[in-house]
């Protein structure tokens, strides 16, 4: 009855072609989806477009799942170092647009930290421009984005703050650092788990260079946050907090990773410094859309489809945490 529901969700809801929708039946590996392709969309194999087509349809759907990751990076950073959020234009197209709530300009005490800020909402920003782009038509429109209630679920789920409690990640430069800490990187395992799903060489290539801005991203982010925890030793077990809350929503793996080794049971330092989360042989790891969706949407629901920061789900195909799962 789900797989049902999910695919005729999917295909109302993709922002791609009539390839991508036919081919996510594919991916999804649903009994009977060629003939429930047919009954939905309404036609059979002679609408179906030229195999050639078929893998840049399918990376439109993925590119669009980035697309949706990045709108919430940058209203966050835009938020924090101008007070506002992306332009109009650059949040339009296909599927529901929604509004921001919460966010406001950052009173930066640091002006290192306030540079670095700047730096990544600017990044930010143009991986927004550089998707549609690269989306045309087929880009999906920015979904709504809570920036508020949803930091505070995080935080209190995480034991960060006491139910009743609110978390503003705009306050200081420390709550400003661990919301960044949060979103930075599921970002870089995002794109460590979409790269498997992109068959196009050039959009892959483009991928690749986006994983390694993230990845930069979240350095700076865990090495600054280790910096102001060694002049607070509160500040390791708050970011291990939410490391361990991460894992708690994305599947039985335990990969996540706070910025000082040994705070997780089972991991035996050889140093107490941990600014890269790897494995044993120095690789990052990745994680499916769906586990990236369960984090953002701040459930472990193996079938959801909206919550936490995205109160009404993402816009395009890949909007369930079914997906991968």
């Amino acid at each position: 009855m789900y797989e049902k529901q999910f695919i005729s969700d999917a295909v109302k809801r993709s922002a791609s072609t009539e390839v991508d929708r036919r081919k996510l039946f594919t991916m999804l590996g649903v009994a009977g989806a060629g003939a429930a392709a047919a009954t939905v969309l309404g036609g059979g194999a002679a609408n179906a477009a030229p195999v050639s087509a078929e893998s840049d349809a399918t990376d439109a759907a993925v590119l669009n799942f980035a697309l949706n990751l990045e709108y919430l990076e940058a209203e966050f950073y835009l938020r924090a170092v101008t007070g506002h959020g992306l332009d109009e234009k650059d949040t339009t197209g296909l599927g529901r647009h929604g509004g921001v709530t919460g966010g406001h300009e950052v009173k930066f005490k640091s002006k290192i930290i306030a540079k670095y800020a700047r730096e990544i909402a600017r990044d930010e920003r143009e991986h927004v421009r550089f998707l549609r782009g690269a989306l045309g038509k087929s880009a999906v429109a920015r979904p709504s984005i809570s920036l508020d209630a949803a930091f505070t679920a995080a935080a209190t789920a995480a034991g960060v703050i006491k139910k009743g409690q609110k978390f503003d990640a705009f306050a200081n430069d420390t709550n400003f650092l661990l919301a960044a800490f949060l979103f930075e990187d599921v970002g870089v395992t995002a794109y460590k788990g979409g790269a498997g799903l992109l068959s196009n060489k050039t959009y892959l290539d483009a991928a690749a260079g986006i994983l390694a801005v993230e990845a930069y991203h979240a350095g700076a982010v865990r090495t600054t946050l280790y910096a102001e925890a060694e002049k607070n030793h509160a500040i390791y077990g708050i970011v291990q907090k939410l490391s361990n809350a991460r894992d708690s929503l994305d599947g039985k793996s335990n990969d996540d990773q706070g910025i000082k080794n040994g705070l997780d049971k089972g991991w035996k330092p050889e140093n107490p410094a941990n600014i890269t989360p790897t494995d044993r042989n120095g690789i990052a790891y990745g994680r499916t859309p769906g586990h990236v969706l369960n984090i953002v949407y701040l459930t472990p629901d193996t079938k959801a489809t909206k919550g936490g920061f995205y109160p009404h789900g993402v816009n395009g195909a890949v909007n369930s945490t079914a997906f991968g799962n």
